[in-house]
C-alpha cells in the first residue's frame, strides 16, 4: 500500500502537499474545499505590519479630515483608534476552529519588536505553526548585505526564544549566498525553510504610462531554482525544507522530493486550476510512485540530491557547459532562420 505520510516541521502530515499562503485561505468555503481536495495542511494569508501601518495612517487622515476647518467640530468625534492586527488574528482562530488539518499562520512585520509581538499573538490563536516571511528590497545604498542579514537573524532568534510552535522561514533567493544564511538561521534552531517566495515585481504599462499590477503567478519551469537549492541542502541542515514555486503536477512533486524536499507549496496551481487541482496532483503522484515500485516517500527522498550523487557538479553548474561543449549536437536540435 502506497503511503504519501510526511513530517514537516514536527506536524505528522498525510502527504506533502501544503497550500500555501494567499488570498484564497481568506475564504472558509475555500478553506474547506482546500482540505477535501486533499492539502495536507494550509498557510494562512500573511499578516502585513507595513499594511496595518497604511491603514492607521489612512483612517487618522480620514478622521481628521475636516478637525481643523471649525473648532467646534474637534470635540464631537471621539478618538478613535485603529484595530491593528486584530481582525487578522480573529480570522486566524475561526480558520483554525473549521479545519481539521494543520494551520500555519504567516508573518511579514516590519519592526524588531513587532516581529516579537505579532508572532506571540498568533500563537495564541491556537496555530500549529508560524511561516516567517523574510524578505529586504533595497532602498538604502549604504546598508551592506550583511546588516540585513544580521537584522533577520536576530529577528529569528529572538520570535524562537518566545514562542513554543514551529517556527519556519521563508526566503527570497536574493541572497549574496542563500545557503550561508540557511546554515545561520538552522543553527539558531529554526524548523524548516520554505524555498522560496514569489515576490511582486513592479510592471509599467507603456501606452499609458503608468505603472501596473500584474498577477505575479509561477510557471512550471520556475521550479528549477528551489529544486537546485532543495538538492543542496538535503542532509546539510536539520530543518526540514518544504520547496515551493513553479509545482503544478505530482511528477513536480516527485522531483523535489527526489531532491530532498519533505514537502511542497503550491499557490499558482490553485489559481489556475482550481482546490480541487490538489486531488489531481495527489493523484499523480501516488501513480507515479506505484510505477516506480516506492511504497512510502522516504524511498526516494533525497535520492538524487547533490549529497547522493557521484557527479557533484549538477547542482553547481550556472551556465550551460554541456550544450555549449557539444554544439554541434545543439545545432541539430534547433532550427535557425
Amino acid at each position: 500500500m502506497t503511503s504519501l505520510k510526511t513530517t514537516y516541521l514536527g506536524l505528522a502530515l498525510k502527504n506533502p502537499i501544503i497550500a500555501g499562503s494567499s488570498n484564497l485561505s481568506t475564504d472558509p468555503a475555500v478553506l474547506k474545499r482546500l482540505e477535501d481536495a486533499g492539502a495536507a495542511a494550509v498557510v494562512y494569508k500573511s499578516l502585513f505590519e507595513e499594511q496595518i501601518q497604511l491603514e492607521r495612517y489612512k483612517m487618522e487622515e480620514d478622521l481628521g479630515e475636516y478637525t481643523e476647518r471649525h473648532a467646534e467640530m474637534i470635540s464631537i468625534f471621539p478618538k478613535l483608534e485603529h484595530a491593528g492586527p486584530q481582525d487578522h488574528l480573529e480570522q486566524l482562530r475561526k480558520a483554525k476552529a473549521g479545519l481539521g488539518i494543520p494551520l500555519v499562520a504567516s508573518l511579514n512585520a516590519v519592526y524588531h519588536e513587532s516581529w516579537v509581538e505579532y508572532a506571540q499573538l498568533m500563537e495564541q490563536t491556537g496555530v500549529d505553526a508560524l511561516e516567517l516571511n523574510f524578505f529586504a528590497i533595497p532602498n538604502k545604498f549604504e546598508k551592506d548585505s550583511n546588516s540585513i542579514e544580521d537584522e533577520q537573524l536576530e529577528i529569528l532568534k529572538a520570535i524562537k526564544s518566545k514562542l513554543k510552535i514551529p517556527v519556519s522561514v521563508k526566503l527570497s533567493p536574493f541572497y549574496t549566498n542563500p545557503l550561508n544564511l540557511i546554515k545561520k538561521m538552522d543553527e539558531a534552531g529554526v524548523n524548516g525553510f520554505v524555498l522560496f517566495n514569489k515576490l511582486f515585481q513592479p510592471e509599467i504599462n507603456v501606452d499609458e504610462e503608468k505603472h501596473i499590477t500584474p498577477w505575479n503567478l509561477s510557471e512550471p519551469n520556475e521550479k528549477r531554482l528551489p529544486l537546485r537549492f532543495t538538492g543542496l541542502l538535503y542532509k546539510k541542515i536539520q530543518a526540514n525544507i518544504c520547496s515551493s514555486m513553479g509545482i503544478y503536477d505530482g511528477k513536480d512533486v516527485a522531483a523535489m522530493i527526489l531532491a530532498g524536499a519533505d514537502a511542497v507549496q503550491v499557490v499558482s496551481a490553485l489559481y489556475k486550476h482550481k482546490p480541487e487541482h490538489i486531488g489531481k496532483i495527489l493523484n499523480d503522484l501516488q501513480a507515479w510512485m506505484e510505477k516506480k515500485g516506492y511504497n512510502t516517500l522516504g524511498d526516494f527522498r533525497g535520492k538524487l540530491s547533490a549529497s547522493t550523487l557521484n557527479d557533484p557538479f549538477v547542482y553547481k553548474r550556472a551556465q550551460y557547459v554541456d550544450a555549449l561543449l557539444s554544439s554541434e549536437d545543439l545545432l541539430k536540435k534547433v532550427t535557425l532562420p
